[in-house]
């Protein structure tokens, strides 16, 4: 059965990447370099809808393009500001509220997003990448289309908001925050605090406690309180995936003067995105059983709730009769689809739909990679995601990281359970032929090893054991340890095409912080290539001479609570084996992770049979 959005097959999306690599020019060889990584929390499509203030009379704004998402509405009612990735890169837009007039407002390969028009309508607030590649808030003036940073600083900002009376912006910033990770796992939590600004930049100062999470925040109609939701950083956490309890958001509101203080909600339960209205009326999103709601809260104490959606970005006019917002939708089956690059040498492609690890045959006609709701099962496809099957599934655990022999012939991966706080449970690297059959373990019994990767000659294998790397040779069954046990953790080794490397990511350096390491295959010349935390899943290009990674250094792009993505902070980056030579390749909201580097043509990437259908 096809999944759908909006009424469109999602199938549409496979064709449209066989069309797209089909339609490549002839380039240099330097110049073709593919590159497909996992992007599973990223929505396929998001659409834009607006509807009564109490979220009745629903009715689409714009006909679905690809992913439009962060509404705002502008102070006269006018306009409609939001976000869109229709031609490429996160850029802002606008359009009349009747869906007509539509116009490009930013076009820079960075990331842009979060945007809102000044209450006069000349000068734009908006969330960018620019410059340093993290987030921060940037000015537009719309009269010259000039931008300029209003707040350097060495963490991110989000979500401004201007004052009714146009003199001050509100924003969240993890600045001076040292956020740690979720307790037991890898994963970053986030701490925020509202800070306001002067749109001349001066006048910069914290308004809340400056512990914990502080998100969203947005003027009441007097420019005299902020209103905003607060949990702990834990709490922003479990928020994102609608847990009541243990997620439990509170809108709370502060005299920007006096620095008082009302909490407006109680008890248990998810409400993000908090919105004051005229005559004492509060909105917000709120998390039910079945999504996310509009709600309205009167000054009575009424509540009315929209029907429930994977709704997002809610934005009301400020006389609250009309509220706007997004919905996303996520593939029901796995999907194959271009992505944009930052750099045009580059042709980026996602796996969406529960796809992870991918890994090219040696004879490049075919991927074997992780799927499945819980990461259990081994699929083999061809690389524009046609001829799917299932080779492999594990009922008790995971089958991860699949590395392909140079004959092609067999598949070494990891079965069993990983990422988790030890003491660690049983793991196992195991062999399987490429259609299924002959399934064996090389590991130790009672070890926590996976991630296997194979010598080009076919001769060995290193993997990770219990926190070190081994090297098996697959003649003799030997072990032999490549790096020392210790209080590390070594993961993610990856054999060079021309064996004279093994990369591999560790967090030896003692702060908890994952970086990327080279060591040669005899165990000599360790030495770290990268140094900025956060930076896991590296493989190599096709000639060995560069490498492909996934790391977390431009930090958040948004505020965790409002995402759905366990990480949403990975991006693509490229650098040569000597450290010098880094691109960023990715720059979204998302987590991008798991790459390969591809040696084929790009139009061998779409099979014969997509082409043609």
């Amino acid at each position: 059965m096809k999944a759908a959005c909006f009424g469109v097959p999602l199938k549409v999306a496979t064709y449209v990447l066989a069309a797209l690599l089909l339609s490549f020019p002839a380039v240099a060889a330097q110049a073709q370099q593919v590159i497909m990584f996992s992007s599973d929390a990223a929505p396929v499509h998001s659409r834009l809808f607006i509807a009564n203030g109490d979220g009745t009379g629903e009715r689409p704004l714009l006909p679905l393009t690809g992913l439009d998402y962060s509404p705002s509405i502008s102070a006269d009612g006018q306009w409609v500001i939001f976000t869109s990735e229709r031609d490429g890169s996160a850029d802002i837009y606008r359009v009349h509220l009747d869906g007509s007039g539509v116009e490009r407002l930013t076009d820079d390969p960075a990331y842009d997003d979060q945007a809102v028009l000044s209450p006069d309508g000349k000068t734009l607030a908006f969330v960018s990448s620019r410059g340093t590649g993290r987030a921060h808030i940037w000015l537009l003036d719309l009269a010259s289309r000039r931008a300029h940073l209003l707040t350097p600083n060495s963490g991110s900002d989000f979500r401004p908001a201007w004052s009714p009376d146009g003199k001050w912006i509100a924003f969240s910033s993890d600045r001076d925050s040292n956020a740690s990770h979720l307790p037991g796992r890898w994963e970053l939590l986030q701490s925020l605090s509202v800070y306001v600004i002067r749109p001349d930049g001066s006048d910069l100062r914290r308004v809340t406690r400056g512990r914990g999470v502080a998100g969203s925040p947005r003027w009441s109609p007097d420019s005299k309180r902020i209103y905003y939701y607060e949990t702990t950083e834990l709490g922003a956490w479990y928020a994102e995936f609608g847990y009541e309890a243990k997620g439990s958001t509170q809108i709370v509101s502060i005299d920007v003067a006096e620095g008082s203080m009302i909490q407006h909600t109680t008890g248990d339960g998810v409400r993000l995105a908090p919105q004051p209205l005229p005559h004492g009326a509060l909105g917000y999103l709120a998390t039910v059983k079945d999504g996310n709601v509009i709600r309205l809260v009167q000054n009575d104490g009424s509540t009315a709730n929209s029907q429930p959606g994977d709704i997002h970005g809610a934005s009301w006019s400020a006389d609250g009769k009309q509220v706007v917002y997004c919905k996303f939708s996520h593939p029901e089956s796995p999907e194959v689809l271009p992505a944009f690059s930052r750099e045009p040498g580059f042709r980026l492609v996602r796996l969406t739909g529960r796809m992870f690890f991918p890994a090219i045959s040696p004879q490049g006609d075919q991927i074997a990679v992780t799927t499945g709701k819980k990461f259990e099962s081994l699929a083999l496809m061809k690389p524009d995601g046609s001829d799917r099957k299932i080779v492999f599934t594990n009922k008790d655990g995971f089958a991860l990281a699949p590395s392909w022999s140079p004959d092609g012939k067999r598949i070494a991966f990891s079965q069993g359970m990983y990422f988790r706080a030890g003491p660690h449970p049983s793991g196992q690297v195991s062999l399987i032929n490429a259609d299924g059959a002959g399934l064996q373990s090389i590991s130790v019994e009672g070890t926590n090893s996976g991630f296997p990767s194979w010598s080009p000659d076919g001769q060995q294998l290193v993997y990770e054991q219990d926190g070190h790397l081994v090297v098996f040779t697959t003649a003799t069954n030997h072990r032999t340890n490549l790096t020392s046990p210790g209080a590390q953790r070594d993961n993610f080794p990856k054999w060079s095409s021309q064996g004279d490397w093994i990369i591999f990511t560790s967090d030896r350096d003692g702060d908890e912080q994952f970086r990327i390491y080279l060591i040669r295959p005899d165990g000599t010349d360790l030495h770290k290539l990268t140094d900025s935390p956060g930076d896991a899943h590296c493989t190599w290009s096709p000639d060995g001479k560069s490498l492909v990674f996934t790391s977390a250094s431009m930090g958040f792009k948004d505020e965790r609570a409002l995402s759905n993505d366990a990480q949403p902070y990975g991006e693509i980056f490229v650098i040569q084996v000597d450290g010098t030579g880094l691109r960023q390749l990715t720059d979204n909201q998302w987590e991008d992770g798991t790459p390969i580097w591809f040696a084929e043509p790009l139009g061998k990437l779409a099979s014969s049979d997509a082409s043609q259908r």
